[in-house]
């Protein structure tokens, strides 16, 4: 696991790239996370469905995906209590076929650093095709 904590605030710096984290994703954790959320959509858990309404295969929650960078902005803050804001669009579906774990890898890089504050810009993908767009976050230093 990377450190992303308090430690690296005070070092940051406009355009710097923070280190990256991979997440893990797979059916097992879909299904953890529809008995959590309530959102039992049959894309999220059956393959058969999924593809029956044009999907590749069974897809991730799009606000699972969302949460998981969202841990990681948390995790680069120090604290949830210092993401001030955080925004994103769903671009593309994180596809997760049946006996496979897939990778979300999670990025930031620093826009601007105020004197109280610093804006980053997130980059989430799945197999190399970007996931989320226009992914921004403001932290407290």
């Amino acid at each position: 696991m990377v450190n992303l904590g308090l430690s690296r605030m005070s070092t940051l710096v406009a355009g710097q790239v923070l280190p990256s984290k991979t997440y893990i994703i797979n059916r097992a954790a879909l299904v953890t996370y529809a008995n959590a959320s309530g959102d039992q959509n049959p894309i999220h858990q059956n393959e058969e469905f999924a593809k029956s309404v044009g999907l590749e295969n069974v897809i991730a929650h799009g606000m699972y995906t969302m949460g998981l960078v969202g841990q990681y902005i948390s995790e680069v803050a120090g604290s949830s209590s210092k993401v001030k804001e955080f925004s994103a669009r769903f671009t593309k579906p994180v596809v997760v076929p049946a006996d496979t774990n897939v990778e979300l890898v999670v990025t930031a890089t620093v826009v601007e650093v105020n004197e109280d504050s610093a804006k980053l810009e997130v980059s989430a993908t799945c197999n190399d095709i970007k996931v989320l767009g226009m992914t921004k976050a403001v932290i407290l230093l």
